[in-house]
C-alpha cells in the first residue's frame, strides 16, 4: 500500500509495524502515532538500537573523559597547579592524573542503559507498542515475531510462540554489526570488536587498533588520551583516507605527537590470542604484538534471515537495502532506515530517513534527503566536522569555485583555552559566493559546524556570513572572518 492509497484512508485504521528501535526506527514511531496510526515497534536488544547501547552514546561518553585528559595537557600553559605543585610538562599530567577504566565504563553502559530507558518510555507514552523479539517478514504486509528477551535472551517456554503481525507499512530499520577478518575473530576478552570495549576493567598495556578510518581513528585517540600505549594499523596511506586531506594530516599529527604509533600502508592478515596477550600478522609477514586489538574495520548490515527477498525488497551487493531518497525499497509499503540501507552511517541520517519514511508513508508532503545538507563528526581531539561539497567533489562536477583557509591559532579564544591546532575551510561558488562546503577542525568542531550547515542548507553567500554579527571572542568570530576572506569586490 503506498502513501496515496493510504491518505484516503482513517490513518486510526493504518497499521505501521517498524523491526528495529535505534534512531530511525523510534523516530519513525514518533512520527507515526502523530499522524494517529497504530504502531507497533519490534526490538530485541533494547530501545535506542546499537547506536545507543554499543555505539554512538557510549563512544561518545569513552570519548568525552578522554577528551577531558587530553585538554589537560594544556594545563601547564594555563598555569593549572595539581596537588601543590606546578604542572611543567605533559609528563608531570599523566603522573598527577590516573584513568580508573572500569569506573569509566561502568558510567559508559549506565549512561547508555539509562537513554535507552528514557526513549522507551518516551514512546510507550506516545502509545506505541513495543514488542521484544527477531521480527522477520512473510510476505510484503506482514510481520512474524519470535519473541526474546530484552537482552536476547530465549524467553520462558510458555511464552515462545511466535506473534503475526499485520501492516499497512513496515519499516527496516535492523542497522548493522561490526565486521570481522577470516583469521582475526572478536573474542570478547583480547580480540575486540568496538561494542565489546566496554567491559574492560583495565586500560589496556598496549592496545592495536586495526583500521584507520571514524572508527578506528576515535578509539585510537581516545585511549591514547587516556594514557595507553596504542599502535594503528592503516592499510592506506593515512590517517581517516576518507576525509579531508588537510584534516587528516592534522590528525594524524596528533596522534604521532601524543606518542601513538601509526603504521601506514600496513594490511592486518591475522590477529591470534597469545598466553598474555595478542599478536597482529601483516600481509607483508610482520607481526605486531600488543595486550589487546580492536577491529575497527567496518561493519555488516543486519538483513540476513528477515525475508527481505522473499517479499520483493532488492539489496545492494553488500547486503544493503536498497532505497530512494524518501526511503522506499522496490517492495511497495516496505520503507527502509538507517545503517541497513547503507546510505550513511551517521545515527542523524538514521533518524530522518525513518522520519521521512513515515511521513511519506502517511500521505504528509516531505523533502527528499539530500546529503550535502547533513553535516558529519568525528570524535577526535581536535574534532573534525564537515558538510556539503569536498574539493575533490566540486573538481569532479566541474563547479566554479574559491575556497579560504583559516587557522585557529589566530583566535583569540584559542589561544586563551591553549587551544594549539586546528583550522577553519570555507568553499564558495566564485560567481555566486554561494557557500558550497566547510570543514572546522577544533575542539568541539561538532559544534562549530552548525553555521556552515545553515547557511549552506539555505542557500546563503559568504558576504551574508561575513556579515551576520559574533561575540568577541568567540570561536565562531573565525566563521565570519573565513567568510570575509571570500568577499568579491563588486563595482
Amino acid at each position: 500500500m503506498d502513501a496515496v492509497s493510504i491518505e484516503s484512508q482513517d490513518l486510526q485504521s493504518t497499521r505501521v509495524v517498524i523491526i528495529g528501535g535505534g534512531p530511525g526506527g523510534y523516530e519513525a514511531a514518533l512520527v507515526a502515532k502523530r499522524f494517529g496510526a497504530e504502531v507497533t515497534l519490534v526490538e530485541r536488544q533494547g530501545l535506542g538500537g546499537s547506536a545507543v547501547l554499543t555505539d554512538v552514546v557510549p563512544s561518545k561518553t569513552l570519548i568525552a573523559t578522554a577528551d577531558f585528559m587530553a585538554r589537560m595537557d594544556s594545563a601547564p600553559e594555563l598555569g593549572i597547579r595539581a596537588a601543590g605543585h606546578a604542572l611543567r610538562s605533559a609528563d608531570d599530567v599523566a603522573s598527577t592524573y590516573s584513568v580508573d577504566l572500569e569506573a569509566v565504563n561502568s558510567r559508559v553502559r549506565a549512561l547508555a542503559a539509562a537513554q535507552s530507558a528514557d526513549i522507551r518510555t518516551r514512546i510507550e507514552r506516545e502509545g506505541v507498542r513495543v514488542v521484544n523479539g527477531h521480527g522477520r517478514l512473510d510476505g510484503p504486509q506482514r510481520v512474524v515475531v519470535r519473541p526474546e528477551a530484552a537482552d536476547g535472551a530465549a524467553p520462558d517456554a510458555g511464552d515462545a510462540a511466535e506473534e503475526v503481525l499485520d501492516a499497512d507499512v513496515v519499516l527496516i530499520a535492523t542497522g548493522s554489526t561490526p565486521r570481522e577478518l577470516p583469521e582475526a575473530r572478536a573474542d570478547g576478552e583480547r580480540i575486540l570488536t568496538w561494542t565489546q570495549l566496554y567491559h574492560l576493567t583495565a586500560m589496556p598495556e598496549k592496545l592495536i587498533v586495526v583500521g584507520s578510518g571514524v572508527t578506528g581513528a576515535e578509539f585510537a585517540g581516545a585511549y591514547n588520551a587516556l594514557g595507553g600505549e596504542v599502535v594503528l594499523v592503516s592499510s592506506r596511506d593515512r590517517v581517516l583516507p576518507g576525509e579531508d586531506p588537510d584534516a587528516a594530516e592534522v590528525i594524524e599529527e596528533v596522534f604521532k605527537g601524543r606518542g601513538m604509533t601509526v603504521m601506514s600502508r600496513s594490511r592486518a592478515q591475522s590477529a591470534v590470542r597469545t598466553a598474555d596477550g595478542v599478536v597482529v600478522t601483516l600481509s607483508d609477514g610482520r607481526t605486531v604484538e600488543g595486550s589487546h586489538v580492536l577491529l575497527a574495520v567496518g561493519s555488516v548490515p543486519n538483513t540476513a534471515g528477515l525475508g527481505l527477498e522473499e517479499a520483493g525488497v532488492r539489496l545492494g551487493p553488500g547486503g544493503h537495502v536498497v532505497v530512494d531518497r524518501v526511503s522506499r525499497t522496490s517492495a511497495r509499503g516496505i520503507y527502509a532506515a538507517g545503517d541497513c540501507t547503507g546510505v550513511l552511517p551517521l545515527a542523524s541520517v538514521a533518524a530522518t530517513q525513518g522520519r521521512v519514511a513515515m511521513a511519506h508513508a502517511l500521505g504528509d508532503a516531505v523533502a527528499p534527503l539530500d546529503l550535502k545538507h547533513v553535516s558529519a563528526n568525528i570524535f577526535t581531539a581536535p574534532e573534525i566536522a564537515t558538510v556539503g561539497y569536498t574539493e575533490d567533489e566540486l573538481k569532479a562536477i566541474g563547479t566554479a569555485y574559491v575556497v579560504s583557509t583559516l587557522p585557529l591559532s589566530r583566535n583569540p579564544r584559542a589561544k586563551m583555552t591553549g587551544a594549539r591546532v586546528g583550522f577553519i575551510k570555507l568553499y564558495a561558488h566564485s560567481v555566486t559566493g554561494i557557500v558550497l562546503g566547510g570543514v572546522v577542525v577544533a575542539a568541539r568542531a561538532s559544534e562549530l559546524i552548525f553555521p556552515i550547515t545553515l547557511a549552506i542548507s539555505n542557500r546563503l553567500t559568504v558576504d551574508q556570513m561575513a556579515e551576520t554579527s559574533t561575540v568577541y571572542p568567540s570561536m565562531s568570530g573565525s566563521m565570519a572572518e573565513v567568510a570575509r576572506l571570500l568577499h568579491q569586490h563588486r563595482v
